[in-house]
């Protein structure tokens, strides 16, 4: 006999000594409540409220029902799968840093060649500034200049942008840590799952093995339920949860 079917035996006596006792209480319920309209009035509230809790107990029992377990599979292993996530985050970060550090380092070599031509242009500026000055009424030394300090102020832009991309790159990398704290939060996930999994099996550490033990009763005699399973049935149950 299994779990299931002594736990429906033990139901069933346990249904009929409660329908007993209320059917009992119910008589002796039933002669006060007629002496007195307003606890007949309470006694209506109370059976209410009993019928919507049934009801709501039936929904929770149909929604309980259609919650079945995965099967015990590689897909649905749980450490396992966690440990992958934690192996392929570290992966991933590491990848992210090394591009972000490619990012950075051209950054300063796009400021480093953007201050040689910054320098060259200032040099250009003076020279355009001493000619301007020896021939004012030559609108093409003039315009040089204005072209030159166009340059120049570009040239300062581009710098400052660069500037702010390093700082963008620094609080990336700052916000970044994050992900290897989180790594450090799922692995004590894992590790607390794993001593526990060691704990529940040190628990139900039995002295005899279990191939030395005697195999359940399919049907014990009482039982009002006859139907059982089969071997191949449940086999066909065991392969289904990958057992």
């Amino acid at each position: 006999m299994n779990q299931e079917e002594l736990d429906s035996l033990v139901g069933d006596e346990f249904d009929e000594i409660i329908e007993d006792d209320l059917d009992g209480k119910s008589e002796e319920i039933d002669e006060d409540i007629v002496s007195d309209d307003d606890e007949l009035i309470e006694d209506d509230e109370i059976q209410e409220d009993d019928s919507v809790m049934d009801e709501t107990t039936d929904e929770y029992e149909d929604e309980d029902e259609d919650i079945t377990p995965p099967p015990a599979d590689n897909k649905n292993k749980v450490v396992a799968q966690l440990d992958e996530v934690t192996k392929e985050s570290e992966e991933k970060a590491t990848q992210i840093l090394d591009i972000m550090d490619e990012i950075g380092e051209n950054v300063e070599a796009n400021v480093s060649s953007v201050k040689e031509i910054l320098e060259f242009l200032n040099k250009q500026k003076n020279l355009c500034e001493k000619l301007h000055d020896k021939f004012p009424h030559i609108k093409t030394f003039e315009n040089a200049l204005k072209e030159v300090d166009e340059a120049i102020q570009k040239a300062n832009d581009i710098i400052e942008r660069n500037d702010m991309t390093s700082g963008k790159l620094f609080t990336v990398m700052d916000i970044m840590q994050y992900q290897d704290i989180h790594r450090q939060k799922i692995e004590r996930v894992i590790n607390i799952m794993r001593a526990l999994i060691k704990y529940m099996n040190k628990l139900f550490e039995g002295s005899i093995e279990d191939e030395k033990r005697v195999q359940s009763a399919r049907h014990i005699h009482g039982d009002k339920d006859n139907e059982v399973l089969s071997d191949d049935d449940i086999e066909a149950l065991l392969d289904q949860f990958g057992v």
